[in-house]
């Protein structure tokens, strides 16, 4: 259980984000959550709904540092630390390279890598000074390869994520910081120009599950850290190279 610990999720309007933001919750975390419009308060209103409390909700840009900085400080001063930081927040742009725009490289950029970085950075000090803390980012299995077809934006910023974290990982280990990925293959969401429950994804991971590996990580004992953990569909072709 994750009685009394505080963790932020970015990214939890819906989809992965919000399952995550669910699963903790009710494993007794208090929670701060985000998201880019709106949606993210009805989140907060349907998990205190079903009985969860401390939840706080923050419609914030995870690309634009002020708003990140006050996210992390608004959390630490209303719940008293922050214990756990969930990295979920990102887009999926699925086009061929000469269809990509330079606003679209950009952007992507900006939210799947900037905002990483910038949720991270922020959250160190308070976990410094505690001596313990837990980062853990929903990266994707494209980080380790590369998507055949319409996919080399994306596959990008992953790739970028899973070496920024790699390298946080070692820096901050001294100071008692786990520091970990998770690399999800095909979870039906509505991520890019996907739609969730659509024909020919049945078989794929739920959003529900992905959650679950976040609070196997975050549960995991103090003095163990699980560097990365991957995981699909039993239906989906991968390479084990």
């Amino acid at each position: 259980m994750l009685n009394g610990q505080v963790a932020i999720v970015t990214g939890a309007s819906r989809g992965i984000g919000k399952a995550i933001a669910r699963e903790l919750a009710k494993n007794g975390a208090k929670l701060a959550i985000t998201g880019s419009s709106d949606e993210v308060h009805r989140t907060k209103r349907e998990l205190e709904e079903e009985g969860c409390q401390d939840i706080f909700s923050f419609r914030a840009d995870v690309t634009k540092e002020i708003e990140v900085d006050q996210v992390v400080q608004a959390t630490r001063t209303s719940l008293g630390s922050v214990d756990i930081l969930v990295n979920n927040a990102g887009v999926g742009v699925s086009k061929k390279v000469e269809d990509i725009t330079v606003e679209e490289w950009r952007k992507t950029f900006e939210v799947n890598v900037q905002g990483v970085f910038l949720f991270t950075k922020a959250v160190i000090p308070i976990m410094k000074r505690q001596q313990s803390g837990t980062i853990i980012t929903i990266s994707s299995d494209v980080a380790r390869y590369s998507l055949a077809d319409k996919g080399s934006l994306y596959t990008a910023t992953k790739y970028a994520v899973q070496g920024f974290i790699g390298s946080v990982a070692q820096e901050l280990q001294q100071d008692g910081i786990r520091v970990s990925t998770i690399n999800p293959g095909l979870v039906d969401t509505n991520l890019s120009d996907t739609k969730k429950d659509a024909a020919g994804k049945k078989d794929w991971l739920k959003a529900e599950e992905v959650a679950e590996a976040v609070r196997y990580m975050a549960e995991a004992p103090k003095h163990m850290v699980i560097d990365e953990m991957y995981v699909h569909p039993l239906c989906q072709e991968y390479p084990r190279t």
